[in-house]
């Protein structure tokens, strides 16, 4: 498992922020169930997203979505 890391700058903050919406958009979902999901029902938030910023920010928002997708089945994270 990932070591919790919070969000370190403005970089990162928009880059959550892009996971969050663009994750919602393909769920058909609203961005704060989301948010919840990725927060209160788990750990993807700091556990996930935040310490793999510096790769995933450098892939495709088809790959972001799909991965932090497969990351949520994996964990069985629920919206």
């Amino acid at each position: 498992m990932m070591q919790d890391e919070k969000i370190k700058n403005s970089s990162e903050l928009e880059f959550v922020v892009f996971c969050i919406e663009n994750v919602a958009a393909k769920l058909g979902v609203d961005a704060e169930h989301v948010y919840q999901a990725f927060t209160e029902k788990s750990d993807i938030l700091n556990g996930y997203i935040v310490p793999e910023y510096e790769v995933l920010h450098t892939q495709s928002r088809e790959y972001i979505v799909d991965d932090i997708l497969d990351v949520m089945k994996e964990r069985g994270v629920k919206v």
